[in-house]
């Protein structure tokens, strides 16, 4: 079966359908008490979130006064993100400042420009910050709903016609119709259409005697290219995506399989959401969107510009390499229990690090499953790290270490402890210090790491470190997946 690539149009739809959304990090932030902004601190380069300002409810007249549109954002890695030196790229921040200088031009503002402004949020939080006057704009692939319209108004949509579709990964099972996936477990984030659209099925399968899907919520940071990714390495087997980001996405990863045949809801619209009593902001999107739709130069060189910029995480529940990972799990256990740390989250660390290969060393001279170099083993005093259980015990002992001497009094939750252990491992505890107090001054939480401190480490040192932590939480969710299935008396997927 072919994997559902191909080339021609779609190509500009996607683009043309990526101005509505999942841009991620703000350049700056208007001081809306004030009514002013700042044109200095707009620069491209610009790192300066404040989601501390006054609500604001208005027409575009109000923007143009107050030179500032407030975008709202989910967090996004590929679509928006900030390469080392603090240069912001990606599909839709693009996009966006194409909106921009589109705006100004009709406008006729010279320098006194109105800036597009990017505040990123959580997806479930989109729709109720527009509506509380703390963006002016919910850019983020919105299926344009009935339920979504009773509280906000959509500009005229981006793309029409939209499916979603099935997507499956390495080891799904046969799926010839949609009622195959009776029984089956699919990953999916709830604060999408495509949770709705799944509820409905299980409603429908239940009323026909079928057994229910087994519906796996995804972490609320997870982007629908995030969970592509993990369908991709093998790490999750089903899951759900509009059509042309399945088809975006599968150029990019080869081993997800775009099922245009399963088709869990279709003619969907997608949009720009606005508040509603909005209409001359909605006329400037109009317009913006006819402009920039599918098949311009604009569209299909940004799209050639971005593909291929995401790092794939390696399949870490293959039947190989769960085998190996069962027979560490003892020892993940064992010192997990001694230094009261997750041993899941360890031993995906551990993959991270080396696939869990104890014969792996590195041109640096770290060794083994958890890469641990010979000095750190010594001042550890943990016995000789070629061995399996000297150096798993190295690994936990040192996160333990970083935990208990730059973590322990702070007020974080556990996960995000380790999580910073492992970003500190990665870049340096005094580095993480520095990042932390900078979130703290950008009104970003300096004790939690997804969508914080993490958007401070993209800006100041590139995505090494935010691609470590973030391929070790994917696989500790992969590693937790299955471990539920055991604990509910359930067969791995394989």
């Amino acid at each position: 079966m072919s994997n559902g690539c191909f080339p021609g149009s779609w190509r500009s739809l996607a683009l043309a359908l990526l101005l509505s959304g999942q841009a991620q990090l703000a350049a700056s932030t208007a001081s809306a008490a004030a009514g002013e902004y700042d044109a200095a601190a707009a620069s491209a380069n610009e790192l300066s979130i404040k989601l501390e300002q006054q609500p604001w409810t208005g027409d575009l007249p109000g923007m143009i006064a107050r030179r500032v549109i407030r975008v709202l954002v989910p967090y996004n890695r590929t679509l928006y993100f900030v390469d080392l030196g603090g240069t912001q790229r990606g599909m839709s921040y693009d996009f966006m400042r194409a909106f921009e200088d589109d705006l100004n031009s009709r406008l006729g503002r010279g320098n006194l420009r109105v800036h597009v402004v990017f505040i990123p949020v959580a997806r479930a939080q989109l729709l109720p910050l527009l509506i509380a006057g703390q963006g002016d704009v919910a850019a983020a692939n919105l299926t344009i709903t009935p339920q979504r319209l009773q509280s906000v108004d959509f500009a005229t949509p981006v793309a029409r016609d939209i499916k979603e579709l099935i997507v499956t990964g390495p080891g799904a099972p046969p799926l010839a119709t949609l009622d195959d996936l009776a029984g089956k477990e699919i990953y999916v984030s709830r604060a999408t259409s495509y949770y709705d659209s799944l509820v409905a099925l299980n409603q429908s399968f239940i009323a026909r005697g079928l057994a229910p899907l087994r519906l796996r919520e995804a972490p609320g940071n997870f982007e629908t290219e995030d969970i592509l990714e993990m369908v991709n390495a093998g790490l999750v087997r089903i899951a759900v995506a509009d059509g042309y980001i399945g088809r975006l996405w599968c150029q990019v990863y080869p081993h997800i399989t775009v099922r245009e045949d399963l088709v869990i809801h279709s003619n969907g619209d997608i949009g720009f959401a606005i508040r509603k009593d909005s209409p001359q902001l909605k006329r400037q999107l109009d317009a913006f969107t006819r402009s920039h739709r599918e098949g311009t130069q604009f569209g299909n060189v940004t799209l050639q510009k971005y593909l291929g910029q995401t790092r794939w995480v390696e399949n870490a529940t293959s039947e190989q390499e769960l085998q190996k990972f069962n027979t560490l799990v003892s020892l993940f256990q064992k010192y997990g229990r001694q230094y009261d740390i997750d041993w899941l989250l360890m031993a995906a660390q551990g993959y991270q690090e080396s696939q869990l290969d104890q014969d792996r060393h590195s041109a640096a001279g770290a060794i083994g499953v958890m890469q641990v170099m010979p000095a750190t083993a010594q001042a550890l005093q943990v016995g000789d790290i070629t061995q399996l259980e000297p150096n798993i015990h190295a690994g936990v002992k040192y996160i333990r270490f970083i935990v208990d001497e730059y973590y322990k009094d702070e007020h974080m939750d556990a996960l995000n402890k380790v999580l910073f252990a492992f970003a500190s491992y990665n870049a340096g505890p005094a580095r993480i210090r520095a990042l932390r107090a900078e979130a703290h001054s950008l009104g970003l939480d300096p004790n939690v790491w997804f969508d914080n401190v993490e958007r401070v480490a993209a800006y100041r040192i590139g995505r090494e470190t935010v691609q470590y932590v973030a391929n070790i939480y994917k696989y500790y969710i992969a590693y937790t997946l299955v471990q539920d299935d055991v604990a509910h008396g359930l067969q791995p997927q394989h």
